[in-house]
């Protein structure tokens, strides 16, 4: 299991470092494991893209303020939840956002919390879609609001080292267009040629 000293390293190097490593959920006495294959870090106060730009401290984003390795949960459109692990120390609102994993077991189980069916009954187009985002790879790991605030060292939910062989690649951060010069940061990424990335 991954310690707080992990994520109190510089934003975009924990972004990196979390890369092929496993997101381990329990569930009962169930474990769903996932190889974290996409990562995007947002660099507070001064990155446009980021809650906490300009120091905007809010009830939602007041988790960003917290130490490393604290859980930051928030939601979007009233129904996706998306899981940011916060990064460098206490009082610098930065944190990394978990955009897609890569199951690894228990696929039925995936398949049943996103889609209602077991994995042998998805069609492609569904085994693709299972985790290749950060609202996907939520709904199929049961996590939600409940998370908000807490450690990502609890036994319901932490991260495991594992093998590391691959490419990382460095790309713009998605749906930001908002964001002027925080667009086009390379803050964005990626196991090369991992078929859950949620965009190439």
């Amino acid at each position: 299991m991954l310690d707080r000293n992990f994520f109190r390293e510089d934003t975009l190097l924990v972004a990196k470092k979390l890369l092929g490593k496993v997101l381990v959920r329990k569930i009962g006495k169930v474990e769903l494991k996932a190889r974290i294959v996409e990562t995007e870090a947002y660099l507070g106060i001064n990155d446009r893209a980021c809650h906490t730009f300009n120091d905007n401290k809010t009830d939602r984003n007041k988790i960003m303020y917290m130490d490393g390795g604290t859980v930051y949960v928030y939601q979007t459109y009233g129904i996706h939840f998306l899981l940011n692990i916060i990064s460098s120390k206490k009082e610098v609102p930065e944190g990394v956002l978990i955009r897609a994993v890569e199951p690894l077991d228990n696929f039925d189980i995936f398949s049943m919390n996103r889609f209602d069916k077991k994995f042998e009954n998805l069609s492609a187009y569904q085994r693709k879609n299972l985790t290749n985002g950060p609202a996907k790879l939520t709904k199929a790991l049961k996590i939600d609001k409940s998370f908000n605030g807490r450690d990502i060292f609890s036994d319901k939910l932490y991260i495991d080292c594992a093998k590391e062989d691959f490419e990382i690649v460095e790309s713009k951060r998605i749906g930001i267009d908002y964001a002027k010069e925080a667009r086009d940061y390379l803050y964005r990424f990626y196991i090369k040629n991992n078929s859950y990335v949620s965009k190439l």
